[in-house]
């Protein structure tokens, strides 16, 4: 009982006038998260869709909500029906349109940080100390890239927030025995395993929260007692993990792989020094960006050294100063090589460069687990007696809160430059002005430019799929009569078919090639051609109006409407071979086709 009653004493300091400081240290801290909060929106409402972002909004607009299609995707080894699911509501209340995708951002980030608040509060008490961890959670740059980037919030926010929410249900749960913290906290653990499936970790920095305090707090046997007192919420997020665990294989290609040595070193290096440490003070100030690919740290060599002699430093200070807390720093350093393997063993390949450990958002999550770290080392005891706080030593730590906010606000600052170098934004708009102009006239399905989404992707990268929920627009599809695509800037602009083979003329006199609906009709090229989305130019005479089917072998058939008379149509036919088939699709219609190019369409 002398332990307890010291250890509150210690974590609910009393003022020289004798009042608790609680008030005036939470009026503080959701001061600071409106600061947040402010710079946040401005952050993110001046920001456009991204990548990732545009096959959320085209498989949205494609797919019903609830629908196996939509919330079961694989994306790109992502599982993330509740990251499809908020895609899915804000495509159907404002199709294309930034400013709900950017709300959700802001409100996911306020979640994450008032659960960020709660759980220091609860390791720390009404302390000014717990204004420093919470400080750096709030501004740290490593979780700008994956708050700026929509697909990437859905995937960290949710996370970031279950992390806290999770280990403050984990401490209430061991000091008041209550069941509804578990059931709480399984809750936020199923809901976070929704959104990303690195929510795993979840229970795992819960239950190291409380056996870290514990053992900080001189209990013993604090790993024991920690599972024991905390089994309710152990239980059920096992319970949950297994349910999990028996689904995601089944649903999601693995990418895990085995990396050489050499690639192994090179994206941990690049990740820790040149990523993670530099925003431990605040870097990297600078970025750097190969469009259209995603911003990455790129700090200057002294914010390099420096930010590794401050880690040896405090590490050196906190293990001399304080008692007990080695085993804090060592499950932080674990938890950072946990989320190096995976990043590594998910997302290496012959192509990849070392920047990508330098974009921060394989990362994000680590600047809950530093803040949790940094609150259990001022949580723990001093070795010997702990001199009263100097006005000198506060003085030195508000001119490190400063420095720390105005590097990390600096950062913040390049960061919205070199993030707002992303031409989505003019090419959508430009775009829905384009398509919804004449809604009557078809457009030849393509892909859309390649500074707004790489072949890479495709189909997602085409047209059907971006734009398909957005209202009153022209069919996209597979026949037009008028060859137009979208050029870079999103304009839609006349377009000529480039011939990479030819049709050969048909063996019928003044006919050419005759499609009955009776006989499938033979159009050979005069080479053969590879797998690929082709188009071809049909010039036809027709005997009334109706539909023919025209496609490769082996492949799908597209059904071309035609009109009686001469006229030209352009179908867009995928698939490989030495010719085209083609039929009349209708009852008693006939129609004669002549040779004709089949090829490629380009802007003219």
């Amino acid at each position: 009982m002398a332990l307890i009653t010291a250890a509150r004493e210690r974590l609910a300091p009393v003022s020289p006038d004798g009042r608790t400081p609680g008030p005036a240290v939470l009026a503080a801290a959701l001061v600071l998260i409106a600061l947040q909060l402010t710079v946040r929106s401005l952050l993110a409402f001046r920001g456009e869709f991204y990548w990732d972002d545009l096959i959320l909004v085209g498989r949205s607009g494609m797919h019903p909500l609830l629908s196996f299609e939509l919330l079961g995707y694989d994306h790109d080894g992502h599982l993330m029906p509740g990251g499809f699911l908020v895609a899915g509501v804000v495509t159907a209340l404002a199709p294309l349109q930034w400013w709900p995708a950017a709300a959700t951002l802001v409100a996911g980030q306020a979640l994450a940080s008032l659960a960020v608040l709660r759980v220091l509060w609860l390791l720390l008490g009404p302390r000014p100390a717990l204004l420093g961890p919470l400080l750096f959670y709030l501004f740290t740059p490593l979780t700008l890239p994956s708050f700026a980037w929509w697909a990437a919030g859905l995937n960290s926010l949710p996370l970031q927030a279950a992390l806290a929410w999770v280990a403050g249900d984990a401490i209430r749960l061991v000091r008041t025995g209550r069941i509804r913290y578990a059931l709480s906290g399984t809750a936020v653990t199923v809901v976070a395993l929704l959104f990303f499936e690195k929510s795993v970790l979840v229970p795992a920095v819960a239950f190291a929260t409380v056996a870290l305090m514990y053992r900080l707090d001189g209990r013993r046997r604090p790993v024991r007692t920690a599972a024991v007192r905390g089994a309710p919420l152990w239980l059920g997020s096992a319970l949950s993990l297994a349910g999990w665990a028996a689904a995601y294989p089944s649903l999601v290609e693995s990418r895990f792989g085995a990396p050489t040595a050499d690639v192994v070193r090179g994206l941990t290096h690049h990740g820790v020094s040149f990523g993670v440490l530099p925003t431990l003070l605040g870097g990297p100030w600078r970025w750097d960006r190969w469009n259209p690919g995603p911003p990455w740290a790129d700090p200057p060599a002294g914010l390099v050294v420096a930010a590794w002699a401050a880690v040896l430093a405090v590490l050196v200070w906190s293990l001399r100063r304080n008692r007990r807390t080695g085993w804090v720093w060592a499950a932080t350093a674990l938890y950072v090589a946990a989320s190096t393997a995976a990043m590594i063993s998910t997302r290496f390949g012959p192509d990849t460069t070392y920047e990508l450990a330098q974009t921060l958002r394989y990362h994000t999550d680590t600047a809950v687990v530093v803040a949790i770290a940094a609150a259990l080392i001022l949580r723990a005891p001093s070795r010997g007696d702990a001199p009263p706080a100097q006005p000198a030593r506060r003085l030195v730590a508000a001119g490190c809160a400063v420095t720390f906010a105005a590097s990390s606000l600096w950062s913040t600052a390049t960061f919205a430059r070199t993030w707002a170098d992303n031409p989505t934004g003019a090419y959508l708009a430009a775009a829905k002005s384009a398509l919804t102009a004449r809604p009557d006239m078809p457009i030849l399905d393509h892909p859309v430019s390649v500074w707004v989404l790489l072949p890479v992707t495709h189909p997602h990268n085409l047209l059907s799929r971006v734009f398909s929920p957005l209202p009153g627009r022209a069919e996209i599809g597979a026949v037009t009569t008028e060859l137009q695509v979208l050029d870079d800037g999103g304009r839609l602009v006349p377009a000529g078919l480039v011939p990479v083979r030819h049709v050969l003329p048909g063996p019928v006199p003044d006919c050419g090639h005759l499609l009955t609906a009776s006989t499938t009709t033979v159009l050979p090229a005069d080479t053969a051609l590879v797998g690929g989305e082709w188009t071809v130019q049909l010039n036809y005479r027709a005997s009334a109006d109706g539909e023919i089917e025209v496609g490769f072998p082996a492949a799908p058939r597209v059904r071309v409407p035609v009109t009686a008379g001469l006229g030209t149509v352009y179908a867009r036919v995928p698939g490989a071979g030495t010719g085209l088939q083609a039929r009349s699709a209708s009852a008693g219609l006939d129609v004669c086709l002549a040779g004709g190019p089949i090829g490629v369409v380009v802007p003219r």
